[in-house]
């Protein structure tokens, strides 16, 4: 099969088509002819080696991709309601800019209605993602403020539109006027570009005072700090990414006075028994706020696999709005 390989550590030059034996599906496991393979942040970071695949996955980049399924554990496939020949999306563990992939069937989520395959492959590490931190560890409601930093990520793009949905007040940090204006169109409340106001204060003035319940946080670094005066009384902080550091000084005064909670988790390592509670929870609540046309794709740039150095340096030149698509 055609695939996409990180020939070494560096620059987006490093990725290389190549030809790779055909996987096959093993216990559990569907195998999918692959039409689209969304990107996303660990794949740089792994394309860097600053994130090595975990033990068993493939040393290819990408964690997500939508396609038809070819082959398969049969019980596996009937248990969740599966037949070779469905149009799938799924989360997997590595192996995602190839032609064909295995996934876990229990993270395989159907191709929403009205959606293409493209659209579909920029769901699963988003929506995993998102409703993994924002709505089951940080137990966003409905009534409540959230706080999104990089609003206008694919990871912001996804929390914007499922928060409103289901009833959120949604607030995000954006760094130009543009980006501004694309989260308001998806339904963002607040838009605030950091370069030119304190998020902590504009948090603040468009909360009356109070602040905000969770916070989406992205950036790490000195942002946790800030983060802690940003949130309400009993206010969630859900740290997913560290790309402004690992280092916070906080206030553990304000934390323990304001009963604040500050958790974090990356979801890669996860298991795959867990990976699918999260797949059976999205085919409850979200997929059908999809189908319903309440939350809509946001694909930036559907590029050819081929192209895979160019789509990485437009994910690190930050100019997208949602997501990027490597087509095969």
């Amino acid at each position: 099969m055609r695939a996409i390989a990180i020939t070494r550590p560096g620059g987006p030059e490093v990725l290389e088509l190549a030809e790779r034996p055909d996987p096959v599906a093993g216990p559990g496991e569907c195998l999918i002819r692959v039409a689209a393979s969304g990107i996303n942040r660990p794949d740089v970071l792994q394309r860097k080696g600053a994130y090595p695949p975990p033990a068993g996955a493939s040393d290819l980049p990408g964690l997500e991709v939508a396609g038809e399924i070819v082959a398969g554990d049969a019980a596996a496939l009937a248990a969740h309601g599966f037949r070779l020949g469905d149009k799938v999306c799924a989360l997997v563990n590595g192996g995602g800019y190839a032609a064909l992939c295995t996934a876990p069937v229990g993270q395989c989520l159907p191709v929403p209605k009205g959606w293409t395959l493209t659209q579909a492959a920029t769901l699963p590490e988003t929506c995993f993602t998102v409703w993994a931190n924002v709505f089951e560890r940080a137990g966003l409601q409905a009534g409540e403020t959230l706080l999104i930093h990089g609003g206008s990520s694919g990871i912001g793009v996804t929390a914007i539109q499922i928060a409103k949905a289901l009833g959120a007040r949604v607030l995000v940090t954006v760094g130009n006027a543009d980006k501004a204006a694309a989260c308001k169109a998806l339904g963002a409340d607040v838009a605030i570009n950091y370069r030119e106001q304190d998020f902590v204060a504009a948090t603040k003035a468009a909360t009356d005072g109070r602040g905000v319940d969770v916070i989406l946080d992205m950036v790490a670094g000195d942002y946790i700090g800030r983060g802690v005066h940003a949130l309400a009384d009993d206010g969630r902080l859900a740290l997913i990414a560290v790309q402004g550091g690992v280092n916070s000084e906080i206030d553990a005064g304000l934390v323990l006075r304001k009963r604040l909670t500050i958790t974090g988790s990356t979801l890669r390592p996860r298991s795959a028994a867990f990976k699918a509670g999260l797949a059976r929870s999205l085919r409850d609540r979200v997929w059908p706020l999809i189908e319903s046309g309440q939350i809509k794709p946001v694909v930036y740039r559907e590029l050819p696999a081929t192209k895979a150095a160019e789509a990485h340096a437009l994910m690190e030149s930050n100019q997208h709005v949602g997501k990027i698509v490597l087509t095969w």
